[in-house]
Formats: structure tokens, sequence, C-alpha cells
């Protein structure tokens, strides 16, 4: 007599089954948006971008109009953080700040990013003497110590936000070039990079279509953190008084306008150095954060 053998049940078949996989969105949503820190930073983020998109809705005042009669005012009803030395509202200037803060952040950073993403790609896929002269180029740049080269650009061409974008945007260039260089180098090794040479895609097809997907999203964090980092080199280029002109309300201006009177309102520079911490403080955590998702490594890392 035969043993037959017993087929499994749909129930057996239910529980033996592998589990769902779980997207990579929802794994960087659970790391990203699960640690406090990052959460905290992420908002104060989007809360300064809505505030800089509706500007104009928040306040009821105009930032460049003095007023005379109303100077060096303590937080009131009408003017919740007081007035600077013109009579100006500071909640109002603070928040127009942010409009240039961020647009010089993005800008510069952007900009840098489009030309060392190049470059790069460039040094990493060619090498030979394309990589050695880029790398020396960097080098260059790398030796300077970065104010001293935005003073000497800022101080050179002169103020205004074109001229700091110009001048941030260029003194990244050299750290972008070698992030992405080095990302590159790693990606090139691979076998589908041969495998594209062997069927004879073009270099610059195979540095945009193979090299840069595959090695852009580390660069995401240096990109995220150089935002922050601009903001707080064009507060201090605006409170050495060759940044953004006034009576523009950048917070480097306020800060700077702010410390002759120190004695008689120090509110005038606290309350637009808290922005700028607030603002780098929320971007580097933001940059963190990104980091730890889309790295499994560090994924259970406290």
């Amino acid at each position: 007599m035969s043993d037959k053998v017993a087929s499994p049940s749909p129930d057996a078949l239910a529980t033996m089954a592998a589990p769902p996989r779980r997207s990579e969105w929802r794994r960087f949503a659970r790391v990203f948006f699960g640690r406090k820190l990052y959460l905290i930073g992420f908002i104060i983020v989007v809360i300064i971008i809505l505030t800089a998109i509706f500007a104009p809705l928040l306040t009821p005042y105009d930032p460049l109009q003095p007023n005379l009669r109303n100077i060096l005012h303590g937080p009131t009803w009408q003017n919740w953080l007081g007035t600077d030395q013109l009579g100006r509202d500071i909640l109002c200037r603070i928040i127009y700040g942010s409009r240039i803060s961020l647009e010089i952040g993005f800008a510069a950073v952007f900009s840098s990013a489009i030309i060392g993403i190049l470059m790069g790609l460039a040094a990493a896929h060619f090498g030979g003497w394309v990589f050695a002269i880029i790398m020396r180029i960097t080098d260059a740049l790398m030796a300077l110590p970065s104010i001293i080269l935005l003073l000497l650009i800022a101080g050179l061409v002169g103020g205004g936000i074109g001229v700091v974008i110009f001048a941030m945007g260029f003194g990244g260039i050299a750290g972008m070039a070698r992030m992405m260089c080095g990302q590159a180098l790693s990606v090139k090794q691979n076998d589908y990079i041969l495998a594209s040479k062997a069927i004879g895609m073009s270099n610059w097809r195979i540095m945009l279509t193979q090299i840069f997907p595959n090695a852009f999203p580390p660069l995401i964090v240096g990109l995220t953190m150089g935002i922050g980092g601009v903001v707080l080199g064009e507060a201090g280029l605006s409170f050495l008084g060759i940044g953004v002109p006034p009576p523009a309300p950048s917070w480097g201006n306020m800060v700077m306008n702010g410390q002759s009177h120190l004695l008689e309102n120090p509110l005038l520079s606290i309350f637009p150095g808290v922005a700028i911490m607030l603002l780098v403080f929320g971007f580097n955590m933001v940059g963190d954060g990104i980091r730890d998702a889309i790295d499994p490594k560090l994924r259970g890392v406290l």
C-alpha cells in the first residue's frame, strides 16, 4: 500500500508565503520620519519655505518702508518682534529675509552642483590627463580657505544677490566635483559599465545614463547640507558689508545693523540670528536624515 503525501492546506500555504516586500519609499520614510531630530528639522524647513512663499499674505507691513515715529520699540501687539532703527517691523523683515536666504541657498548650491557634477563625471570616466587637470583645479580651489575666496570674489565684483550667488556657487564647485568623482569611480567598476562600452555606447551617454543615476543619490546629502552652509556664508558676507546691500531684508544685514543697538534693543540681532540658526539646523538635520535613510548600513543606527 503506497502512502499518499498530503497536500498543504490553503492556510498553510498562506503562512509559508514570503512576506510582502516593503517599498523603498516606505523604508525611507520609516527611517527618516521615525527619528525626532530629523522630523523636527524637516518641519522647520517646510515652515520656513512656506513662510517665504506666502510672505505677502503673512506680513501686514512693508519691510522696506521706514516709520520714524516708531523707532526701536520692543514687542507689541502691532509689532510682535518690535521695530528696528528705522521703525520697520522686525518680523516682516525676517519673513521676507527668508526669501533672500532660500533664493541664494538653492541657486548657489544647484549652480555649483551642475558644474561640479560635470567636472567629476568627466574626471572619473575619461581618467588620464582629464582627471589630472580637473583634480589639480579642485586642489587649487580647496587650498584657499573658503571665507578668503568668498571675500576676494565679493570684494572684487561688489555686493548684490547675484554676486553672492556667484561667490558661494564658485566656492562649492571643488567639493561637489570631488564627491562626484569619488562616487563615479566606484560606479565605473561595475560590470554594466563595461557592457555599455562593449555594445558601443558613447562616452557621454554612459556618463549621463549609467554612471550619473547610480552615483548621484549619495550627493543629495551634500546638496542638502550645502544649502545650510550657503545660508550661513551669505549671512557672514552680509554681516561684513559685502553681501546683500541694504535696505534688502537680509538676515546678515539685520544682525549687522542691530549690533550698534545691542544695549538699547538686543532683539534686533537676536531674532535674525535665531532665524539663521533654525534654517541651518533644519537643513543639516534633513541632510543627516537622508544620509541615514539611503545608506543601508546606517538605517538601524541612532
